[in-house]
């Protein structure tokens, strides 16, 4: 994104507009977007180190979809992990889910809520870290939005997004339409803080 598209965004969440998104414009947003003020720091560390490297800043409608989607499947970045036990998985083959209790090991977690024993052992192995045997990690912020980037570029979402897609975003993220009016909801919010 621009600096004068960054320098618009920042005036919006009033912190200062010097057209660089770092840590304290993603600790406003995350804040804006409804988490609590330590969760928005532990965010923002990730954020600010892998949404540039997964271009996701590039350009406004990227920057608006990623975090439309994921302050829909986090509850505005309040849950790094499913409220639902994760019973709802169990002995899902397509998720990698084929061992007992995989549905409530492997629920989902990080802001993008990373679902299925194949994801986390995918994941884990995309970003050098053992998802698969400790997936309780994943819910930690820092490395929630590690997966969270890497997920949006391995489902080349980027592409999506500069068509402003939301409906095959949702799809790639959910499986289906699950939340769709929300998701919409929020991606009007973000256009709105970007415009």
């Amino acid at each position: 994104m621009s600096p004068d598209e960054a320098k618009r965004l920042q005036a919006r969440l009033g912190v200062a507009a010097d057209g660089i998104i770092g840590r304290g414009t993603y600790a406003a947003l995350f804040d804006k977007l409804g988490s609590t003020p330590v969760r928005a720091a532990e965010l923002a560390l990730g954020a600010a180190v892998h949404v540039p490297a997964a271009a996701i800043d590039a350009n406004p409608l990227r920057f608006a979809h990623f975090f439309a989607q994921l302050a829909h499947e986090s509850g505005g970045f309040q849950y790094m992990e499913e409220i639902a036990s994760g019973q709802a998985y169990e002995g899902r083959a397509n998720l990698g889910n084929v061992q007992p209790g995989d549905g409530r090991r492997y629920k989902g977690r990080g802001p993008i809520q990373l679902t299925g024993r194949a994801n986390y052992r995918d994941y884990g192995r995309r970003l050098g870290i053992d998802l698969e045997t400790h997936p309780e990690i994943a819910a930690l912020p820092s490395i929630g939005m590690m997966t969270a980037c890497a997920y949006w570029t391995a489902s080349n979402l980027n592409v999506l997004a500069d068509r402003d897609d939301v409906e095959a975003i949702t799809r790639r993220i959910n499986g289906g339409l699950n939340g769709f009016d929300d998701r919409q909801m929020l991606l009007r919010a973000m256009k709105a803080l970007m415009a």
